[in-house]
């Protein structure tokens, strides 16, 4: 199995419900979002999961966020989730999404931790939480993991600083609160997703080698 991750963008749907998870999607899709995350700490989650994956949205890709156990992946991989994200590095929970045949995106902070999850199998990073960090910290991360090693920023990082990050080798993004934000309706969430999508361009997120390939073998 291999996705794509278009625009270097990942939504985070943290807090999503069911009966809004389609229209929500479909939001995300209108503006160019493609792979979008439903973390299990969301209501009712595995609904929402089996809800988007059925959508049949052309070229989107659903998966599952802060996922903490290998009993976790079992049941997010029954939803129909086609990844899942960490926000730790846990060996066991990334050998049993590539057991499952699911791409595993790790949560991680130092090199120590990278490259424990490289070595568990993981197919990409995930720098958490990013602005914590600052792209400094990225950068020199970066003079020590493998060239191929894709490392997307999470967790606090503003549209305005992308082009900050991607200099620095990030990549690309994971949007959450400032993507969506589930007491807002359609319209308002329509509006903060355009603006921030227009944000990430004018600032440079978007580049020409930002989609790539994401497997999961």
């Amino acid at each position: 199995m291999g996705f794509e991750i278009d625009n270097g963008i990942i939504a985070i749907l943290r807090g999503l419900r069911p009966e809004r998870a389609v229209q929500t999607a479909a939001l995300c899709y209108r503006h160019g979002i493609r792979v979008m995350e439903v973390p299990l700490n969301s209501p009712e989650p595995l609904r929402s999961i089996e809800y988007l994956a059925a959508a049949g949205l052309p070229g989107c890709r659903i998966g599952a966020g802060t996922v903490l156990s290998a009993a976790a992946v079992d049941r997010v991989r029954g939803a129909g989730a086609e990844f899942i994200v960490t926000p730790n590095v846990d060996g066991a929970v990334i050998r049993a999404a590539r057991d499952s045949g699911l791409a595993a995106i790790p949560g991680f902070a130092t090199p120590t931790e990278a490259f424990a999850a490289l070595a568990a199998g993981a197919d990409m990073l995930k720098l958490f939480p990013a602005a914590s960090y600052g792209p400094g910290h990225l950068k020199a991360l970066r003079a020590v993991l493998p060239p191929a090693v894709r490392v997307f920023a999470v967790g606090g990082v503003v549209p305005a600083q992308c082009g900050l990050w991607r200099n620095a080798g990030a990549a690309g993004f994971g949007f959450g609160s400032e993507l969506f934000r589930p007491d807002e309706d359609d319209a308002q969430l329509d509006q903060r997703i355009g603006s921030l999508m227009q944000a990430y361009r004018a600032a440079g997120g978007v580049c020409s080698d930002s989609t790539q390939p994401l497997s999961a073998e």
